[in-house]
């Protein structure tokens, strides 16, 4: 796969998938804006392309827009969207029966509102270069119910399905396409919680049939295939990448 004389716009590119796509993106040739919340990572690998660093609130939609009119600035456009920003917080968000709703609400800005933002002001730029692909991350957390629930991050993540395939439909004429991610289990700075537990990762790899968890490569090698020409016949669909979990009676 080879990205030259791309744009890519990533968001979450702080650290985790997010970090991990935007560097395979340059690697393959593409120009990124790296987009977060966070400061920069103190290294960046440098590859065939360059990058600049947006920090920028993803929820705030005027915030987006300038940091999208950066990106077309400083490289001419914008060919590629990857939508990897999220929160899971494990400490605030439980059951929609009991949770506090301003969690709810500030998660579903985050997961799901944020990439409506970066949606509906990158489209135009992709519609005049001719087309482009979109890759939105889910979980296939919102694909199943869970007795120790994240209610709000699920239902987020099941909002981005559905917005996903809207986009697909409505911008294919344009040339562009829109596909959702959906990673199983990953370890990554989203999971520190596996850091000092060993036997908790360990009993979640068995359950595993590939018998091991995500890596955050894994999620970027199917993200850079969505947004390859390799997949150009593909839109309006999700990648299940969990290593066989849901698969399992």
């Amino acid at each position: 796969m080879t990205f030259t004389n791309k744009t890519a716009f990533v968001t979450g590119a702080a650290g985790g998938m997010g970090l991990q796509i935007a560097c395979d993106l340059m690697a393959a040739g593409a120009n990124v804006a790296m987009v977060d919340v966070k400061p920069q990572p103190d290294c960046i690998p440098t590859g065939n392309g360059n990058f600049i660093y947006l920090k920028c609130d993803l929820s705030d939609d005027a915030a987006v827009k300038a940091a999208v009119t950066q990106t077309v600035e400083a490289f001419g456009g914008i060919d590629l969207l990857a939508n990897v920003a999220g929160v899971l917080w494990f400490d605030r968000d439980a059951s929609a029966l009991t949770m506090d709703m301003d969690v709810w609400d500030t998660v579903l800005r985050i997961n799901l509102k944020s990439m409506v933002h970066t949606s509906r002001h990158i489209a135009p730029h992709m519609k005049a270069a001719g087309g482009g692909a979109m890759v939105h991350f889910s979980t296939i957390q919102c694909l199943r119910g869970d007795d120790a629930p994240q209610d709000a991050y699920q239902a987020s993540k099941a909002g981005v399905i559905a917005l996903s395939k809207s986009l697909a439909i409505q911008l294919a004429g344009a040339n562009i396409r829109s596909n959702a991610v959906l990673p199983g289990p990953v370890h990554s700075p989203m999971q520190t919680r596996w850091d000092d537990n060993a036997a908790a990762l360990d009993s979640l790899s068995q359950a595993i049939p590939l018998g091991r968890v995500g890596k955050v490569a894994d999620m970027a090698n199917a993200c850079l295939f969505l947004l390859s020409d390799k997949a150009g016949f593909i839109t309006g669909t999700e990648l299940i990448v969990d290593g066989g979990l849901l698969a399992r009676p």
